[in-house]
């Protein structure tokens, strides 16, 4: 396994992290499988893993709990936790200290080696502000039940900076992979946190699994140029070939799953110049065959007797295109009712605009239809 160092101190990190919001369930769905996630927990450990990443809502609650029972056989000074607190879903201030509590039993733990602020983006932002979540925060770091206190973020570069703004945070945790680094401009958000001297934890470094199968054609790629490795640990590696990166964390949910990543870490290489090119060939192949080539020149919108934000809405269709998760869609909930995909008159004036020759009514169809299913 290799490790980093956290800055400013002795504390070796593990680079491959273990995230605890896929764990393996029981076949019923109604929890989490104890033996089986265990399992993994444990050869997590025994192999190098120390850094494990929990929030107050995976599994419903029950993360926490089976984290807490997980690792409590083992030495505590010998791993490092990590936590959030759901400013998100908080209505009142003082339910802060009521959650944090809770999460301390539930993980049986004294103390949080690293805790965020959950999910700051857009539609969050002015919650962590108006109920005092840092203040609150700081405050239990400064009693010592917070070693290190971040953020996670989905936002865009310009939510993400305000949030820099607002404290002198320890790290920062972020989407960031090869595919949202360009696309979902990761890489602007990965230099904006490292210019200011704080590692990045990194998140979702598959995309939710999606990059450990791209298409066929794109994988045809990436085995051509290394045959014996699996598509997914193109993704570890580029993650974790970033020097500013502290841990990647992965949400690893079978046995092959965790044998395949400390594989690839045990035998890390960076991404070379050469494979760069490579990953870049495979990203435009699955651009080209999943998304919607919009530019957003909005050419479309001028005509729209139902005033719908297309150009917006095709960004919303292309990021459920290539997650295939409900999360691709989560910004449209925030959209007014008569501004949804379902308000589509289909009646083709955009199309007619459009100098992609964009069948747009049927994209707005197929939208609509995916918001209908959730």
């Amino acid at each position: 396994m290799k490790y980093r160092k956290f800055r400013n101190s002795q504390d070796d990190i593990s680079l491959l992290g273990m995230g605890c919001m896929r764990l393996p369930v029981l076949r019923d769905g109604r929890g989490i499988d104890y033996v089986q996630a265990g399992e993994i927990i444990d050869y997590a450990y025994e192999n190098g893993i120390n850094y494990f990443d929990t929030a107050y809502y995976y599994h419903g609650g029950e993360s926490e709990r089976f984290i807490g029972q997980a690792l409590k056989k083992y030495p505590r000074n010998t791993f490092y936790l990590a936590d959030k607190m759901p400013g998100y879903a908080l209505k009142k201030e003082g339910e802060m200290e009521r959650i944090f509590d809770e999460q301390l039993e539930r993980c049986q733990v004294d103390f949080f080696d690293f805790y965020l602020c959950h999910d700051v983006r857009e539609s969050s932002f002015d919650k962590y502000v108006n109920f005092n979540v840092i203040p609150f925060l700081k405050k239990k770091q400064k009693e010592g039940f917070i070693k290190r206190l971040g953020f996670s973020s989905h936002g865009k570069p310009d939510t993400l900076k305000k949030t820099l703004d607002l404290n002198d945070w320890d790290f920062v945790q972020i989407q960031l992979n090869y595919f949202d680094w360009s696309y979902q401009d990761a890489k602007r958000q990965y230099e904006m946190i490292t210019e200011r001297g704080m590692p990045v934890t990194v998140m979702e470094p598959v995309r939710g699994g999606r990059l450990a199968n791209l298409c066929p054609e794109a994988n045809d790629v990436l085995k051509s140029a290394k045959p014996d490795k699996s598509i997914a640990s193109w993704a570890i590696r580029f993650a974790a070939s970033l020097p500013g990166v502290l841990t990647v964390l992965s949400g690893m949910s079978t046995m092959e799953q965790i044998i395949d990543n400390i594989d690839t870490m045990d035998h890390f290489e960076p991404i070379t110049p050469d494979e760069q090119l490579i990953l870049d060939k495979a990203v435009e192949i699955l651009k080209a065959q999943t998304l919607v080539p919009c530019t957003a020149c909005r050419y479309c919108v001028s005509e729209c007797p139902a005033g719908l934000d297309i150009p917006r809405l095709i960004a919303m269709y292309n990021d459920y295109s290539v997650s295939k998760k409900s999360f691709g869609l989560a910004d449209i909930f925030e959209l007014p009712d008569d501004k949804k995909p379902d308000k589509c008159l289909a009646c083709g004036l955009c199309t007619g605009n459009c100098p992609q020759n964009i069948d747009i009514p049927d994209v707005m169809k197929k939208l609509a239809d995916e918001v209908a299913k959730l």
